[in-house]
């Protein structure tokens, strides 16, 4: 399963969801569904009941009901049971509930939404857009952090042509890169701008985000130009493309007298009105 994670808002309750590319279709959090329905104080508890009583029932619900990993609030990744529309619409109906109706609507146009930005991936860019406005961001900003998004793809898309893997391998490449320019890994950064959760980039100023895109455009650049043969030749790769924007780093840092790398973060002066646990993007940008 190629997974996508994402939140979702139904009348300002957040619903975590997945993309299945191959099947095309949207998985989403059983408890974060009940939580909407049912306004319990204890969803997970709720649906444990609701469980065994379908188990005993017979009910095929709980056999296809699938395991995926999803972002708690703690920000890990943890197992959680999870279902595609269909199965949602059929588990609906045991739990009595005024907004059944409107979350199946609800649901209906989140699973068009996607195939509608899949036939034109301009819809994909104008519904981010919005998101960032909705979360607070200047025009300016935004525009900074959707090139900084299609440069990172190409990136990846230059590590994934060399047969290299979402997860360790492009997290380590990203730390390097972070770590040559910036002078702290991913880790370290969000420290630095008090971050748990959210992603970094979200919280980054316009300057910071040039720089790193300097960065990863210059590795994408290098690693085109070099065919790198083995892991270490892209580390070098990223090492060397992420040093030309740590030298322009520090040159305006000379002129300026002012220090690129700060605290500040989407709540403290990036944005205004922003969510401390609003990201529009949700896919880890440190490991993908």
């Amino acid at each position: 399963m190629a997974e996508n994670t994402q939140i979702k808002i139904f009348e300002e309750k957040r619903v975590r969801t997945i993309w299945d590319a191959e099947q095309e279709e949207w998985y989403f959090s059983v408890v974060d569904v009940v939580a909407v329905l049912t306004e319990s104080i204890n969803p997970n508890n709720y649906w444990k009941v609701l469980k065994n009583r379908l188990k005993k029932e017979g009910s095929q619900l709980v056999t296809i009901c699938n395991q995926l990993k999803m972002p708690s609030s703690d920000g890990k990744m943890y197992k959680t049971d999870c279902m595609n529309t269909e199965q949602l619409f059929r588990l609906i109906q045991s739990i009595p509930s005024p907004k059944a109706e409107p979350f199946k609507l609800w649901m209906a146009q989140v699973g068009k939404e996607r195939l509608d930005e899949m036939q034109d991936p301009e819809l994909t860019i104008n519904r981010a857009m919005q998101e960032y406005k909705n979360l607070g961001y200047s025009d300016n900003w935004i525009n900074q952090r959707l090139k900084s998004i299609e440069i990172r793809k190409e990136l990846t898309d230059e590590w994934k042509k060399h047969g290299l893997k979402e997860g360790i391998q492009f997290a380590t490449l990203t730390d390097i890169i972070y770590k040559t320019w910036a002078g702290k890994t991913s880790k370290e950064y969000k420290e630095f701008k008090g971050l748990k959760k959210e992603n970094l980039r979200d919280n980054m100023t316009n300057k910071e985000l040039v720089l790193n895109m300097l960065a990863e455009l210059s590795t994408k650049e290098i690693s085109e130009n070099s065919s790198p043969q083995d892991f270490s030749d892209h580390i070098q790769n990223a090492v060397d493309g992420a040093t030309i924007a740590k030298n322009a780093r520090l040159e305006l840092e000379q002129k300026t007298g002012k220090s690129v790398i700060t605290p500040l973060n989407a709540r403290e002066g990036i944005g205004q009105n922003i969510d401390p646990k609003a990201s529009v993007l949700l896919e880890n940008e440190e490991e993908m």
